[in-house]
């Protein structure tokens, strides 16, 4: 496999200027590159980061694509939220002009080994439990890609392990790109607003595997139909995990505890009852986290300690208050069905859901059975409520509500003492919001103030 690659004088074009597209292009830079920057987005938006790039010597145009930038560069890194389908980039690929992500560009340059994880749900969590693990039991460790770190920015750090987070975006555009452990935690139906087809999405999702060699591992969830279809062409050793079988190889719950059986190892690693984190999803995490961290022969005690003090991420199953016996919980980071219904089943008690945004094309009559046993109320918002009241019109009572602070409000009104009020949208946000974090903090602070209310009441 190449690492390294020549980049003093090369002619690169950089498309998006979004946070990964700004650091290959400060990297690229540094090395002697001829960078063109080309965003869609206008001047009038990206000015303070066109100019800053402009000052370090990259050319930078906006408010569209040219068509000369493309065919007159020599390599196209291209930022995750871009389509690979664009014209420009069809055009460049005709042309055999190499096309990679920022993902591929710090691989060639990164002196680590690497710890890949993707999955349509839970990747954050897994991505920040792996990398707080091998901290703990004394690995140097840089956490970075689609977690908000882009993976260009620490490539040429010595450290022993990265470990990767992935999106469907970034893997689609890898080449040379090779993970020692890769990890697929789920493929579910997600995204379908920029992919053809489920099955091209989770083809996205299977290049993870791209480039292993036998002595590379692969932790597959067992419990996941189409992830456990993609491991079947998988060629380095593959670890299962479960959360409903006992596995003869892999990492599962047994009784009331996780354990393992790796080659010639076995035993016990904790109960299930000292876990902190809370979510039938997350404990699909635990145990996927608990097999890289096996795998790389992290210390049991480490593994454990950070396990019983880890609670998790905001916006992912968050307990935010209760209110008169009324729980509130912000799931704002399930923007997607499976998200959701992961959710839903992590409760015992009557639900009082909050469900929309800007559809993702989800298919909301997947949530019926759930919905039908656990959820007394549905509290539409955004563009899909519309959507989602045309699919479960008849299966739950519904009301519509205009933001999230008449959400709380209804929530509230609506719920007895026992119930939970949980946002967890199955929706981008971006229809009322920044993004997810934005649309539950403000979930969060209206939470905060009518218990404020409540209390002084």
């Amino acid at each position: 496999m190449e690492k390294g690659m020549e980049l003093s004088e090369k002619k690169v074009l950089v498309v998006g200027m979004a946070e990964s597209g700004i650091a290959a292009t400060r990297f690229l830079l540094a090395r002697g590159a001829k960078v063109v920057v080309s965003e869609l987005k206008g001047e009038e938006v990206v000015a303070e980061k066109a100019m800053a790039l402009r000052a370090l010597g990259a050319t930078v145009e906006t408010g569209g694509h040219s068509r000369e930038s493309f065919l007159s560069a020599e390599l196209i890194v291209v930022s995750p939220g871009v389509p690979l389908g664009i014209p420009g980039l069809a055009e460049a690929r005709r042309k055999n002009i190499p096309i990679i992500s920022e993902i591929e560009l710090a691989y060639r340059f990164a002196r680590g080994r690497i710890i890949g994880i993707t999955g349509a749900n839970g990747k954050t969590t897994t991505t920040t439990l792996v990398g707080e693990i091998l901290r703990k039991a004394g690995f140097r460790v840089e956490v970075v890609g689609n977690i908000g770190r882009p993976f260009i920015n620490y490539a040429e750090r010595e450290v022993d392990y990265f470990v990767l987070e992935l999106s469907s975006f970034q893997l689609e555009a890898i080449d040379h790109f090779r993970a020692d452990i890769a990890v697929l935690l789920n493929i579910t139906p997600d995204h379908m607003d920029r992919y053809s087809s489920f099955e091209d999405y989770a083809e996205a999702k299977g290049r993870i595997f791209l480039n292993q060699r036998e002595d590379d591992f692969a932790v597959v969830n067992l419990d996941d139909p189409v992830s456990r279809k993609i491991a079947e062409k998988v060629g380095s050793k593959l670890i299962w995990i479960s959360r409903t079988r006992e596995l003869s190889e892999g990492v599962f719950v047994s009784g009331d505890r996780v354990s393992y059986r790796l080659g010639d190892g076995k035993g016990e690693v904790i109960p299930l009852s000292e876990i902190a984190l809370f979510g039938v999803h997350n404990l699909e995490n635990v145990l996927s986290a608990v097999a890289v961290a096996l795998i790389v022969g992290a210390r049991p005690e480490p593994l454990r300690e950070v396990l019983r003090s880890f609670k998790g991420l905001p916006h992912r199953l968050e307990f935010v208050a209760e209110i008169e016996g009324i729980r509130f919980f912000n799931d704002s980071k399930a923007t997607n069905i499976e998200a959701v219904a992961k959710a839903i089943e992590s409760f015992e008690s009557p639900l009082i859901l909050i469900l929309g945004g800007r559809d993702k094309n989800g298919d909301f009559s997947a949530l019926i059975p759930l919905i039908k046993k656990r959820v007394k109320t549905v509290l539409t918002i955004g563009e899909a409520a519309k959507k989602i009241e045309g699919i479960l019109g008849d299966v739950v009572p519904l009301r519509r509500v205009s933001s999230l602070a008449e959400a709380v409000k209804v929530g509230f009104s609506e719920g007895k003492p026992g119930d939970t009020v949980l946002l967890s949208p199955g929706c981008a946000s971006f229809d009322m919001f920044l993004n997810f974090e934005e649309r539950g903090d403000v979930f969060k602070e209206e939470v905060r103030k009518l218990k404020r209310r409540r209390e002084n009441a």
